[in-house]
């Protein structure tokens, strides 16, 4: 049984975790493990927003940021999302990792500075950016099987052995190394600035984002039936009351997103992708709310059913970034994306 924070982010802890030394999980799971080297990653969303029939500006722009992800200093791994939000518009979002942030920033000011400041302008959408670049001891992921990496984990070196750390409320707070020594606490006030079309959202310290998945690719028929019919969609109910009043709760933004192929095709796998006012606001959400009690008690019920056999995977990364760590740009975007939806007074 290993720790999840690797030996050298290790620290004296001044807040201890929630479970004892000699807790073991019912159940394996894994995190990614990253060379030591690295000590801060880029997490880069590039969306584009439109209504109706795929426009002819988003089909350019789509293409246009895939080529750019194929530039110098390329992102180490990509891939490509969509989802229709709360007021109608469909959504596709590249998302972007980088292991090394003066690449991310070499490729940004060539390549990306442009795509949300309105430098280009895409005919009939939207086009937005929203970028975390956390220090490594502010992120953990977690992993049901080791054998397939999604999401930042695609950039790290190897996963772990089965880790301690799981299978608990507030598990995804030990598993931040940065847990080991502060609360992560949020502190101000998010805020909107406008100018015309083109938006930015100041940030308050200490956001959380989390990308939550699932992939049931390999699931055979029966399992599969069981995954979409019963599990499936209890699951969505829970992403769309995100979507819809998550604000209440402290979840600025929520995106129940189907992973597509190069071709624009769904695949077999899922996420939620959700900023969050705070870690806390998360973990209130996650313990104790009926939506995602629910959530938790179909998934139970599906895996303690299929039990070893099962062959769902199930992922997420969750981020606690400081205020310099993010940026949030928008251009001829619904004043409800992403993050424009801080309950705040544009300024």
């Amino acid at each position: 049984m290993e720790s999840s924070i690797p030996i050298h982010l290790e620290c004296p802890r001044t807040r201890q975790k929630r479970v004892p030394d000699d807790y073991e999980p019912p159940y394996p799971s894994f995190v990614a493990r990253f060379r030591p080297g690295v000590t801060q990653v880029a997490m880069a969303y590039f969306g584009v927003q439109y209504q109706g029939a795929e426009t002819e500006g988003a089909r350019r722009a789509l293409a246009d940021i895939a080529q750019a992800f194929a530039a110098g200093q390329a992102p180490g791994h990509w891939d490509r999302a969509r989802y229709v939000d709360e007021a109608g518009y469909t959504n596709v979002i590249s998302i972007a990792y980088w292991d090394r942030p003066a690449v991310f920033d070499a490729w940004f000011g060539a390549q990306g500075a442009s795509w949300a400041s309105g430098a280009r302008k895409y005919q009939g959408c939207g086009t937005f950016t929203e970028v975390v670049r956390p220090a490594v001891e502010r992120y953990e992921t977690l992993f049901s099987a080791n054998d397939r990496a999604e999401g930042v984990a695609v950039l790290a070196d190897s996963m772990s052995g089965m880790v301690q750390e799981h299978a608990y409320w507030g598990g995804a707070r030990d598993r931040i190394p940065a847990s080991q020594t502060s609360d992560m606490a949020p502190s101000g006030a998010p805020r909107v600035v406008t100018e015309g079309l083109h938006r930015r959202v100041v940030p308050h310290e200490n956001i959380c984002l989390i990308r939550s998945g699932q992939d049931w690719g390999d699931t055979p028929p029966e399992e599969r039936r069981m995954y979409l019919e019963e599990v499936e969609p209890i699951l969505r109910q829970g992403m769309e009351f995100l979507r819809d009043q998550g604000v209440s709760i402290g979840c600025f933004a929520n995106r129940y997103m189907r992973v597509v192929d190069a071709q624009g095709g769904d695949t077999e796998k899922s996420f939620g992708m959700s900023w969050w006012k705070s870690l806390a606001a998360l973990e209130r959400w996650a313990e104790s709310h009926p939506t995602h009690v629910a959530i938790f008690g179909a998934a139970m019920k599906y895996l303690s059913t299929l039990g070893p056999a099962a062959k769902l995977k199930l992922y997420h990364e969750v981020t606690v970034a400081a205020a310099d760590e993010q940026y949030f740009e928008y251009f001829n975007c619904h004043p409800q994306t992403g993050m424009l939806r801080v309950p705040s007074s544009p300024a």
